[in-house]
């Protein structure tokens, strides 16, 4: 007499498994907030301005003439919490019994709606910084460009590109300390195949864990390029539909550009972008009578907005690294 089979004890077998581990997603880094002086001063209301004064003038001094007076040049910058979202989710009673997995869900859902939206925080402080300048020009300020389509070919990224950002942050009188370039892991990629860069780094002992491990290490390359550190970002302003540019002096657009930004992150009044919460992510949970529900919703209101165009350099390159 045959024994236990599986061809002939087959309601004995499981033909599925259910794991009881579910299954993460891979996240990057969120680290645009750093780069924004946030403000919460302002309790009530929805638009705030903030005035600024001009420099002073010198003027030629004659014996016996009188002096003239003069007023400083005035101006105001306005800026509003414009941006009011949420991430909302529920789960039935009857889930709740008849879902093995309902004790994982339920506790999912603050980290998971709270990760949207930071992203879209994210994705909004670079869009503002993009959307901050004028398109399809140079937004030249005293006498040196602060955006333009990459000098590479099919407009990627060099090094010169880097050393131009330099230039025109120093021109603007903007603190060579804590520079910082955001950039595309497309543009990671051109430095990090770049055969003048690979020559400076190969031959040197110092760099032989770069040269081995790669350039990047998380979401920031292992040295700096011309003073600025180099963080990478998958939030930046991407696709014709949202870079939007043109020809800028001169050089056409790419067919899928993306923005890169180069710019002082020291603290305080330098920051190129301010911004703040009006309401930081809150998570409110109530129970639904009517639908036999929990319902889970996380709420915010934020704004921000490009502070200092003269510390913004944009950099436009291509995408498409093959």
């Amino acid at each position: 007499m045959a024994g236990f089979q599986t061809n002939t004890n087959q309601y004995l077998i499981e033909d599925e498994v259910w794991s009881k581990q579910m299954k993460q997603l891979l996240l990057d880094d969120l680290f645009a907030t750093k780069f924004v002086r946030i403000i919460g001063d302002f309790p009530t209301g929805n638009l705030i301005n903030i005035p600024s004064i001009g420099e002073a003038e010198v003027q030629d001094f004659a014996e016996g003439a009188a002096v003239k007076y003069q007023k400083l040049d005035e101006g105001n910058f306005e800026f509003s919490y414009d941006q009011y979202k949420y991430s909302a989710h529920s789960v039935s009673e009857k889930f709740k019994r008849d879902s093995m997995y309902a004790q994982e869900v339920i506790a999912a859902f603050p980290t998971r709606q709270h990760r949207a939206i930071m992203e879209g925080v994210e994705t909004r402080i670079f869009n503002r910084a993009y959307a901050g300048q004028t398109v399809t020009d140079t937004n030249t300020i005293n006498e040196a460009d602060h955006r333009w389509w990459g000098s590479g070919t099919s407009t990627r990224i060099t090094l010169q590109d880097f050393a131009k950002a330099h230039f025109a942050l120093s021109k603007a009188n903007v603190p060579m300390t804590n520079l910082v370039a955001v950039v595309d892991p497309s543009v990671a990629y051109t430095l990090q195949t770049q055969t003048n860069l690979m020559n400076l780094l190969s031959p040197v002992p110092m760099w032989e864990n770069i040269t081995r491990e790669g350039i990047v290490t998380g979401f920031k390359f292992r040295f700096n390029i011309f003073g600025f550190d180099v963080y990478v970002s998958n939030y930046l302003p991407r696709g014709s539909t949202t870079v939007t540019d043109g020809t800028i002096d001169g050089v056409s657009a790419s067919a899928t550009p993306v923005a890169n930004f180069f710019f002082s992150a020291q603290s305080g009044d330098v920051c190129p972008i301010i911004g703040g919460f009006r309401q930081m992510p809150t998570v409110y949970s109530e129970f639904n009578k009517d639908k036999q529900e929990t319902e889970y919703l996380t709420i915010t209101e934020y704004g921000f907005k490009l502070y200092r165009p003269e510390n913004m350099v944009t950099v436009l390159t291509n995408y498409d690294v093959v």
